[in-house]
């Protein structure tokens, strides 16, 4: 875990989904992960049968790492690895929302913030879905923001994302100004924008929250999650025209490969979009006049 950290810059959530997974490999081998060979390693992959390919594969990629770290440590002379299975993820396509859907989600927002004066929680929940559709934030980066994150003369904030990686996250004028009012209402001793308790708000919490208010808005809770929210903000901003690149740059993506899963989006939308927009439409235009 400190090699993961230290060296390959692992975020938070992945030392501790790596962590788990090794514990439950070395349970099912009686805590003789370390010297496995590749029968054992066999054994083990034979329980991971009724799993979901991804979960198979991210378990693989674990042990793995952990496999190549024993060789480079000088701990073993031989990697099993090869005994693992590569199945690959089966990458499904984003569920996201409609249009519609996000117009009813704010419309909720809208209308308890037109209690006057409005409550506190409904002005957290404001900042929270304005960043989450109107920025793209993943969720745990969201609830860690610090509390002066979001600065009100500045359309964009500096964000510390998956691996340590930087980039910037552009912010609306609606998005600043909710965080505006919210903050008003946030001590000056805290770290955090979104605080509870000691620490921040969690996860989990966020998760709640926005069910809770997609429900308000009749949109089914097994539809709508943080990340979904995020998905919609890439396919509503592909939809519209946005470069790819930029898509990945304001998303925080690694690779494009990551990025392309958005390009599921209508079809018809995107040859309207060549039609409209390629710099050789007019010249098409005027020699189809000239050919008549």
């Amino acid at each position: 875990m400190e090699m993961m950290a230290a060296q390959a810059g692992a975020a938070r959530n992945t030392l501790t989904a790596y962590r788990t997974d090794l514990r439950l490999a070395s349970e099912s081998l009686g805590g003789s992960l370390s010297v496995a060979d590749a029968s054992a390693l066999h054994r083990l992959a034979a329980h991971w049968s009724d799993l979901s390919r991804a979960t198979v594969a991210r378990k693989a990629a674990a042990l793995r790492r952990f496999f190549a770290f024993l060789v480079e440590e000088g701990d073993r002379p031989d990697d099993p690895s090869s005994a693992l299975p590569r199945p690959g993820t089966d990458r499904g396509l984003p569920r996201t929302l409609s249009h519609d859907d996000i117009d009813r989600l704010f419309a909720v927002v809208a209308a308890r913030l037109e209690r006057d004066p409005p409550l506190v929680p409904d002005l957290r929940l404001s900042a929270l879905i304005e960043l989450l559709y109107g920025s793209g934030l993943r969720a745990s980066e969201l609830v860690s923001l610090p509390r002066l994150a979001v600065q009100p003369d500045k359309p964009f904030l500096i964000l510390k994302g998956k691996g340590g990686r930087e980039r910037l996250v552009p912010l609306s004028d609606r998005a600043r100004a909710a965080v505006a009012a919210w903050r008003m209402h946030v001590p000056a001793d805290q770290a955090f924008l979104f605080p509870s308790g000691k620490s921040h708000l969690s996860r989990v919490r966020l998760f709640q929250i926005v069910r809770a208010v997609a429900i308000e808005a009749g949109i089914a809770p097994d539809r709508i999650s943080p990340h979904v929210l995020r998905h919609a903000f890439a396919t509503h901003l592909l939809e519209g025209g946005a470069d790819l690149r930029a898509l990945q740059s304001m998303l925080g993506h690694a690779d494009i490969a990551t990025t392309e899963i958005y390009t599921h989006v209508d079809r018809r939308h995107l040859v309207q979009l060549v039609n409209e927009r390629h710099p050789l439409r007019e010249a098409l235009v005027d020699a189809g006049a000239r050919a008549s």
